[in-house]
């Protein structure tokens, strides 16, 4: 085919500019052709394997799309599902052949534009969409998103429960980066697979007081491992309250309680006696209890003998999932301040107790130092996230390098409500 209509048209185009002035620049696009000239329609230049009208694809296989011939080479694909998930795909050196490199969702809507060139350079267009089959309820994969609407302490981790146990590096990629979470102001975060079946996520540092956070995934429809499919999620969002951080000294029996970093308040309390010593570290609040019944049997101490006890508590505030709480003791008041009394939660007297009760909230911080018990372990037994460094942590993310394919220890322990 012949050149010289296109170059004359340039040249004319050229001189115009010149005459006109720099300014006047509509007549020529960047590719060098006229802006007048739109796109001819590619259809019989490209051949794409999804069906057509109403029937679905089959989202276990890729997309391809190749160039019909010698006339014509692709030059750009977007895919595009209805939710503004972009598929990710790989064009050939020539042309001659775009596949996607990332698994369709089941059960979306694709909008596939496809930007081609012919002989002479000019460009071509076809917009095209299609469907996928839906995967099979039995074959998706749900999210639960914790902790629930509301505002939490700074210390609450997000907890994503997974309905099938997910494993390997690759799958798990697939489910962290599809769950996103943002928090204002900005903090730096990681996600941690405590096990196969459980993430939680959490700052480097404790929340900003104050801070919206909201979580939400893209899972649905994305493929995870074999015959395995994302199913929607209903997405969270929660805000944080002041930094409330109560620390309990075992040495001294003192509890002092801050907000946003100023003391608010001395306690004198009493902590585990030798044998039922309370754990050192880190316990975020799980929840208040305005009344418990607590029984020595709960924890293996038989009915009768000196260190039983079957009592009604009041102001319980849980801290670990075996009963070790910061609650209201007027037994031991004569202890409180001076000496270690208790099966291992933090006793103090019931003004105080209803003080700390009403003060603090879900998520906020309590701090045990200075006893002789054993550390509080970061998994399975409340929320111990803290304990673990920041390096450590970040270590637990399936996206970074080395980080896990297997699931983590988890410290087992008895469920027990200790006074």
């Amino acid at each position: 085919m012949s050149q010289s209509p296109r170059i004359r048209t340039i040249s004319s185009c050229t001189l115009l500019v010149a005459a006109l002035g720099a300014g006047v620049t509509a007549c020529g696009g960047s590719d060098g052709h006229p802006l007048s000239a739109q796109p001819y329609d590619a259809a019989g230049q490209i051949a794409v394997n999804a069906p057509a009208g109403s029937q679905k694809a089959d989202p276990d296989k890729p997309l391809e799309i190749t160039a019909q011939g010698d006339e014509a080479r692709i030059t750009d694909v977007t895919a595009t599902d209805a939710a503004g998930r972009r598929l990710a795909g790989e064009l050939s050196v020539d042309g001659a052949r775009w596949h996607s490199t990332a698994p369709l969702a089941a059960g979306a809507q694709y909008t596939v534009r496809v930007s081609t060139e012919d002989e002479d350079g000019a460009p071509g267009r076809k917009v095209m969409t299609f469907g996928t089959r839906t995967a099979p309820a039995k074959k998706q994969l749900k999210v639960e998103l914790g902790p629930g609407d509301g505002t939490y302490g700074v210390g609450q981790p997000v907890t994503a429960s997974l309905s099938a146990p997910v494993k390997g590096k690759k799958a798990r990629a697939v489910v962290e980066r599809a769950l996103k979470v943002r928090s204002i102001p900005a903090t730096e975060g990681s996600w941690y697979w405590v096990d196969s079946e459980t993430l939680h996520y959490r700052p480097k540092e404790y929340w900003p007081a104050h801070a919206t956070v909201s979580v939400s995934s893209s899972l649905g429809g994305i493929k995870v491992g074999d015959r395995l499919w994302g199913a929607e999620t209903k997405p969270l969002r929660f805000t944080t309250g002041d930094r409330v951080e109560a620390v309990t000294d075992a040495a001294s029996h003192t509890m002092t309680v801050y907000r946003n970093g100023e003391e608010i308040r001395s306690i004198p309390v009493t902590t585990g006696k030798p044998g039922y010593s309370t754990r050192n570290g880190v316990k975020v609040v799980l929840g208040k209890e305005y009344f418990v019944r607590m029984r020595g049997t709960s924890i293996g101490i038989p009915e009768g003998t000196a260190d039983s006890y079957n009592l009604p508590v009041y102001y319980a505030t849980r801290l670990t999932d075996t009963g070790e709480y910061v609650h209201a003791a007027p037994w031991s008041v004569g202890s409180q301040g001076s000496a270690n009394v208790s099966h291992g939660c933090v006793g103090m007297s019931t003004g105080n107790a209803a003080w700390f009760f009403e003060t603090v909230r879900q998520g906020d911080i309590t701090r045990t130092i200075n006893s002789f018990g054993e550390d509080m372990p970061v998994f399975g037994n409340g929320l111990g996230d803290w304990n673990m460094g920041w390096k450590k942590w970040r270590q637990g993310s399936a996206l970074l390098p080395g980080g896990k394919d297997g699931p983590a220890a988890v410290e087992a322990a008895r469920l027990r409500p200790a006074v």
